[in-house]
């Protein structure tokens, strides 16, 4: 094989290479005409090629990158001189039609017949930054858990002592005014001692107990369960099922309080208890979707954003801790998601998404 053969089999390599890497390759001339733009590259910003191939790049910058970006070319190609060629650089890119995501970007610049040419490799970075985040919540979790555990035990041995007084004291004194005085310091324990409970459940580590079992039925339980217990002819909760089998794998247990919190939550929404819940499980190919929707009076928009932190609540005697920790069981199951939509005047839905059982189960979560 001579030179030239050679030279022309690693371009061609070479080529393939760039081509079909998971990195974004754009390169372009000392102008900012675009000259190269790689399939990654296509995937990433959302253009086709023949769109950006000869367009000034400027095209799929954002506004904030364009000024600097054409400021840093002139300054390279004038003096030869660059702080950000050779190194890795964090930034917010721009797809079309808009949306912005994470990305970090390294240049190389190459002189060809004295004209400069600057090839930017762009990486993603939004699956790095979640999963980051996720690590970052794990361990901040953990940390509050540990915390959580210690200052739990230290507030439940007095409480327990202070509510079992109380107790005794309410069987034995007789005045009206001293037995309403004790009933509310016996109320007041027994939800001081529930609100312990759920911090525990809140923050500390959990262990699904993952089995097989129908959706369907669980609904239909927790359906009948709320009925019992609200105790209201006015109240209708409908359970429907859609068509198809649906088994999942999942902690029955955890999922089932998941499910009575929501379905009590719209229950209680309902103006004067009046009102209905729909309670309607579907199948969207390999996945099962529950919504829970009311007939209440809906979140207000400027509330949403908190609805899921620890200890927000709109309920005058709620805890503000159920919908954290039902997000958060629904969230640990693979493939979970927990989302809820609400527009004042216009009632709640609650959507849960889980994978439908693929025929395997999955091992312990621990």
């Amino acid at each position: 094989m001579t030179d030239e053969q050679n030279g022309l089999l690693e371009i061609s390599i070479l080529k393939g290479a760039v081509e079909n890497t998971n990195e974004a390759f754009v390169t372009i001339d000392q102008d900012s005409t675009v000259i190269f733009f790689n399939k990654a590259a296509e995937r990433m910003f959302g253009y086709c090629r023949r769109d950006v191939v000869g367009q000034n790049l400027a095209k799929i910058l954002g506004p904030v990158c364009r000024e600097g970006h054409q400021r840093a070319v002139d300054q390279y190609v004038r003096t030869k001189k660059a702080k950000l060629i050779g190194h890795e650089t964090e930034f917010q890119a721009m797809r079309k039609g808009g949306a912005t995501f994470p990305a970090s970007i390294s240049f190389s610049v190459t002189v060809v017949d004295g004209a400069c040419y600057f090839t930017g490799i762009v990486r993603e970075l939004t699956e790095t930054k979640a999963l980051h985040a996720q690590i970052v919540q794990a361990e901040r979790l953990a940390a509050l858990g540990q915390m959580v555990a210690e200052i739990s035990h230290e507030i439940k041995n007095p409480l327990v002592m202070i509510g079992g007084f109380a107790r005794q004291l309410l069987k034995k004194i007789s005045g009206e005014k001293e037995q309403a005085k004790l009933e509310v310091i016996v109320g007041e324990v027994e939800r001081l001692e529930n609100l312990l409970a759920e911090l525990k459940d809140l923050y500390r580590p959990r262990r699904l107990n993952l089995a097989d079992f129908d959706m369907d039925e669980l609904l239909r339980e927790v359906c009948t369960l709320t009925r019992e217990n609200m105790k209201n002819d006015a109240l209708i909760i409908q359970c429907q099922a859609g068509p198809g089998h649906k088994m999942i794998t999942g902690d029955r247990d955890k999922l089932k309080q998941v499910m009575l919190n929501v379905v009590k939550n719209g229950a209680e929404a309902l103006p004067e208890g009046h009102g209905a819940v729909s309670v309607l499980s579907e199948l969207r190919g390999e996945t099962i979707l529950v919504t829970v929707t009311d007939d209440g009076g809906g979140i207000p928009e400027k509330l949403l954003r908190k609805i899921f932190s620890p200890f927000f609540t709109t309920k005058e005697h709620g805890t503000g801790l159920g919908l954290s920790i039902s997000k958060r069981i629904v969230d640990e199951h693979p493939g979970g998601v927990f989302s809820l939509r609400s527009e004042e005047g216009q009632g709640t839905t609650v959507t849960i998404t889980l994978p439908r059982h693929s025929g395997l189960c999955p091992p312990q979560q621990g």
